[in-house]
């Protein structure tokens, strides 16, 4: 079985570490974990990897966020991957920071990355939502997200950035439904 793990985020260091890049700093911890590392390839920065008898492509669109969808749809295509065994680890405004979700489906949640995604490939596939907050004042949010994390979110992102990761390996060797019963709201 084969399964595309896309992180959100946006290329460039003056993103590197702002919360709109929670999905990149994901996928980076799990590089890391994994002994591989990112090459750039076509639409992104994409890692290979077996989990057990499954491959994992985890994939960094270098396409900004807004065009997420390009880069998926690309590697869904290429790789014959359907959208069931695509993951996409994504910000999320809605959740208190730190906190962590996985749906199988569902809308973008006024989430610019989500929606192009959405346009091309349809809603019915499985995320992971990363909470970063919503501690900014009305018509400050583009500022926020594209901010880095405060010092006391980075005390306890490394702890949040590795819980996510466990829930990407228990999404590929046990499925959505078990990893949503598993790790969402605890």
């Amino acid at each position: 079985m084969k399964y595309l793990i896309a992180g959100l985020g946006n290329i460039g260091s003056d993103y590197e570490q702002t919360r709109h890049n929670i999905g990149f700093m994901v996928l980076d911890a799990f590089a890391k974990a994994s002994n591989i590392v990112f090459e750039d390839r076509r639409y992104g920065f994409v890692a290979e990897m077996r989990l057990r008898n499954r491959s994992l492509i985890l994939l960094k669109p270098s396409t900004f966020m807004n065009l997420s969808g390009n880069a998926i749809r690309y590697w869904l295509q290429k790789e014959k991957i359907e959208n069931e065994h695509l993951l996409v680890v994504v910000d999320d405004l809605a959740l208190p920071f730190g906190t962590l979700r996985m749906k199988s489906k569902g809308g973008d949640a006024g989430h610019n990355g989500l929606r192009h995604i959405q346009e091309l490939i349809g809603e019915n596939y499985p995320r992971l939502r990363f909470g970063i907050g919503n501690d900014f004042s009305q018509g400050r949010q583009i500022d926020y997200v594209l901010d880095c994390f405060s010092e006391e979110e980075q005390q306890l992102l490394s702890g949040r950035i590795d819980r996510a990761v466990d829930m990407i390996r228990s999404f590929c060797l046990a499925g959505v439904q078990i990893t949503m019963n598993q790790y969402n709201n605890k």
